[in-house]
């Protein structure tokens, strides 16, 4: 059964509202992302200005990365003033990606102490989910996979506890083969979906997964809530801005729904042409002439 199909049948039982109410959030587009990340040069000498550029360039939605535990600051200013900066130019964020990996090896009461400081800086940004996004060089084995999935597990659950959602973001590392065995595969097993939310860097599947997107989103249907989309340098195998590169979106574009595709963020995070701000402005142009429609 289609997911149109499931949707008429379930109606035929619950009432004609719900069927009016599944075909609205169906049909709603989802709003272009940005992984600030890329900007980070720009953001750093002009943080309102560049925001604002972002917005012109039609950008609606961001992730924010480098939060400031102990004083609650994003980009060096308060997060309620970066809310309200946020909010004066039509801008919201969904996710933020939050520096766990220096709490890896510290004790679960220092690890928990930070999620709580997290949860409130993403609860006055109004954030959806937090991100785990990032292992540090000697975190890579399958021990420490399997310690981590652990590690995710109890995050999970005292973030699903304060209302928010939380993700893990793959790199290349989680794909690498540790005699017969990888990270990610070690993740998907160990780690609990109804607390730990998949944020998939497709550059990076493609780069180095022996998957594709579709045998992963197929494998583990609906858990993969937020995407980050870029390019690869068709030589060099480097980033580079959309539509110059060798990944083929028009093929994974349509796999949104089966995924579970709630946010999706464009990112490149350097190899620019020219500039970073050229570089989102020419990704974004691309995108919505070419991409963007397919995520209806």
């Amino acid at each position: 059964m289609n997911r149109r199909d499931f949707i008429i049948s379930s109606s035929m039982v619950l009432g004609a509202p719900l069927l009016s109410q599944a075909f609205v959030g169906a049909t709603k587009p989802l709003k272009m992302g940005l992984q600030l990340f890329t900007i980070r040069d720009a953001l750093a000498k002009d943080l309102h200005g560049t925001l604002k550029t972002v917005a012109s360039l039609g950008y609606q939605d961001l992730e924010t990365y480098g939060f400031e535990p102990e004083a609650n600051k994003y980009y060096g200013i308060d997060a309620s003033a970066f809310k309200s900066m946020l909010d004066g130019l039509q801008l919201t964020t969904s996710s933020g990606h939050y520096d766990f990996y220096r709490y890896f090896n510290q004790s679960e009461d220092a690890l928990r102490r930070y999620v709580d400081q997290c949860i409130q800086g993403a609860k006055t940004l109004e954030q959806k989910y937090i991100t785990w996004p990032w292992l540090d060089g000697e975190s890579r084995t399958i021990d420490k996979f399997k310690m981590l999935a652990q590690k995710l597990n109890r995050v999970g659950e005292q973030v699903n506890k304060a209302g928010l959602g939380f993700a893990y973001h793959n790199h290349d590392y989680e794909f690498t083969d540790q005699q017969g065995v990888n990270g990610y595969d070690v993740l998907l097993a160990d780690t609990d979906a109804s607390l730990v939310k998949l944020q998939i860097d497709l550059y990076w599947v493609m780069h180095s997964s022996k998957r594709t997107p579709a045998e992963l989103f197929k494998k583990q249907p609906g858990r993969f809530v937020m995407w980050h989309i870029k390019d690869m340098d068709r030589k060099t195998r480097d980033y580079t801005e959309l539509g110059n590169g060798s990944i083929d979106y028009t093929t994974i574009l349509p796999y949104a729904s089966l995924s579970g595709l709630q946010y999706y963020f464009l990112e490149q995070g350097g190899n620019f042409a020219v500039s970073s701000m050229q570089s989102i402005r020419d990704s974004a142009a691309y995108f919505k002439t070419n991409l963007k429609a397919l995520l209806r």
